[in-house]
């Protein structure tokens, strides 16, 4: 089965935005303490330094997350097609897929569709399209 994945360069720029958020919430935090040191209402010096807070800590996991994805070996993602012999989906063991690799393969050459044009190319434009294709990457026709 083929998933769709991100590379790991949005992942590594989304971690790197992760780091920004985390610095911003700190100097909010800082600012805010200090600016609402001698609020005529207390409530005011504590709700307002808690946003920064807030920012620091999605952005802490932000970080966590997107740096796991662009270092770690199966991501969890979307924007990348990879097999499940390159790279398994690592959401499978949350959701209850348990099958293995073996009958997932077998299961889905059993219930592949036949290609309407045989041969290594496109019919309608000439590119080169491996077997397990349906459509041509180029065109977007059926095949």
């Amino acid at each position: 089965m083929k998933s769709i994945k991100p590379g790991r360069g949005p992942s590594a720029m989304s971690a790197a935005g992760g780091v920004v958020a985390v610095v911003f919430g700190i100097f909010w935090t800082i600012m805010a303490f200090t600016i609402t040191r001698n609020a005529p209402f207390p409530m005011i010096g504590i709700i307002f330094p808690l946003f920064g807070l807030l920012f620091i800590g999605i952005g802490v996991m932000n970080v966590i997350y997107h740096y796991k994805n662009a270092t770690g070996k199966n991501r969890m993602s979307l924007l990348d097609i990879t097999d499940q012999d390159e790279e398994p989906d690592p959401l499978n063991k949350y959701f209850g897929d348990t099958k293995t690799a073996s009958s997932q393969q077998s299961k889905s050459s059993s219930s592949s569709s036949v290609r309407k044009f045989e041969g290594d190319f496109c019919p309608f434009c000439g590119t080169k399209v491996s077997d397990d294709f349906d459509f041509c990457p180029k065109c977007g026709k059926d095949i």
